[in-house]
């Protein structure tokens, strides 16, 4: 083995004058010298290459891109504005901000071919108030473009006759109207990607981390309102399923859950009955099949889950599956499910409402106490104003009242209404005021 040692021995016994190469310890966790600074010369020129094929790319969709917005505002939102073909409004229902997002990316446009890409983004921003005016009308503008396909015969032949040209290239107008929706979804990675390879020492790093986070927040905002659609959608379906008026599923706040099927079992040892349920995020409601009618549901209790609590009761079926106990107010519910799998995600889903319920009702509770206290301090520092603070107080006390009014009508009291098959359908106004749930 060889050895510096061993090795000038060897030249002494000879009398050679060749000089040993020297050696250098070193305690640096990465390489240093020569080799180190060509490893961070290698990163860097990767970063730059990643960074150009990124830039190339932007380009490229964004030409792409600003070609197929002025096919809109040239040949549907210039001509029909032009025609009279549609009414103002609801040329701006269907059409929404798309003109002024058109000029917003021209602007971009010519930042990008030039290379300047943080400048770019960075002038964009103040304006992306445009793609959340177009974000928050895409579901309206959808819904009027399809009512104008069905009743105004003369939109739909210019519709199709403007499709028809070799510019579009067999796009459709919806197609081309779910454009802007699609490229801040781009944009966000774009910029990701740019951000990422460019170097903090660059001017255009904090311009791109800019853009980022405001990209970020119209990303999200689709995200939210895309949630809100389906949910609605849900909401709606369900209200269809059931027969007549009595039940109100459409409300403010409420969101759809999940539903299925799930026996009731009695406390008194009557026969088990199989209902069906709709889990939403402030109610349980019960149901039972039509037998007039496979398809639709009567509504037979709405129980609030505002106050309530769940668990688990293991052991009342041989193999599989499980009781669940919901316990209410002044009320109590046991369902049963053969199916373990079903059973869990019905323990977790009402346990996840339950407790959002509660953290929220926390959270009003800490600023109700907080609008309590503000005006008794406001007294102290003054001295000579009780009335007024009296006047607050009740004030406070009134709206207070007010925000728990709706899940107060929805509990009630009479352990009579928890047997679902003893229970009436048409139960007086009386009776359904005491009930621990609203009897529909």
């Amino acid at each position: 083995m060889w050895s510096p040692r061993s090795n000038m021995k060897k030249n002494e016994a000879r009398g050679s004058n060749v000089p040993l190469p020297a050696v250098v310890m070193s305690f640096s966790p990465g390489p240093s010298g020569p080799l180190g600074g060509t490893n961070i010369q290698e990163q860097r020129d990767r970063w730059e290459r990643k960074r150009s094929r990124t830039a190339r790319e932007l380009v490229q969709t964004e030409q792409r891109y600003c070609q197929q917005l002025e096919l809109v505002t040239t040949y549907f939102v210039e001509i029909l504005k032009a025609k009279g073909t549609l009414k103002q409004d609801i040329r701006e229902s269907i059409f929404s901000s798309i003109k002024a997002i058109h000029s917003v990316n021209q602007s971009l446009l010519v930042h990008l071919e030039n290379g300047y890409f943080g400048r770019g983004f960075d002038q964009m921003c103040p304006h992306l108030q445009h793609y959340n005016t177009y974000v928050d009308n895409i579901y309206n503008g959808s819904r009027v473009l399809g009512i104008q396909m069905k009743k105004n015969k003369p939109f739909r032949r210019f519709k199709k006759l403007q499709e028809a040209r070799p510019e579009f290239n067999n796009h459709k107008l919806e197609d081309l109207l779910q454009l802007p929706i699609q490229r801040i979804h781009q944009y966000k990675h774009f910029l990701q990607d740019l951000t990422a390879n460019t170097s903090p020492d660059n001017p255009e790093f904090p311009q791109l981390s800019r853009a980022v986070d405001a990209v970020n927040e119209v990303f999200q905002r689709i995200q939210n309102n895309t949630r809100r659609h389906e949910n609605h959608l849900q909401l709606c379906r369900v209200q269809k399923l059931l027969k007549g008026k009595k039940t109100k599923v459409l409300a403010e706040g409420r969101w759809y859950i999940r539903e299925g099927w799930l026996t009731v079992v009695p406390p008194k040892g009557a026969d088990t009955t199989p209902r069906m349920f709709f889990l939403f995020s402030d109610m349980l409601l019960q149901a039972k099949l039509q037998l007039t009618s496979r398809d639709k549901f009567a509504g037979q209790h709405a129980y609030p889950l505002q106050g309530c609590s769940v668990e688990k009761v293991f052991g009342h079926t041989r193999s599989q599956g499980g009781l669940l106990s919901l316990t209410f107010p002044k009320a109590k519910l046991l369902l049963m499910s053969c199916n373990q799998e079903d059973l869990n995600d019905w323990f977790q889903s009402l346990s996840a409402a339950i407790g959002h319920l509660q953290g929220k009702q926390t959270l009003v509770h800490q600023r109700e106490v907080e609008l309590c206290r503000r005006p008794l301090r406001s007294a102290v520092v003054c001295h000579n104003t009780p009335s007024s603070s009296r006047k607050r107080n009740m004030g406070s006390s009134e709206t207070n009242e007010h925000a728990q009014e709706p899940p107060v009508e929805l509990e009630g009291s009479v352990a009579k209404r928890m047997k679902p098959t003893n229970a009436p359908e048409h139960s007086s106004a009386a009776e359904a005021s005491l009930s621990s749930c609203v009897i529909l």
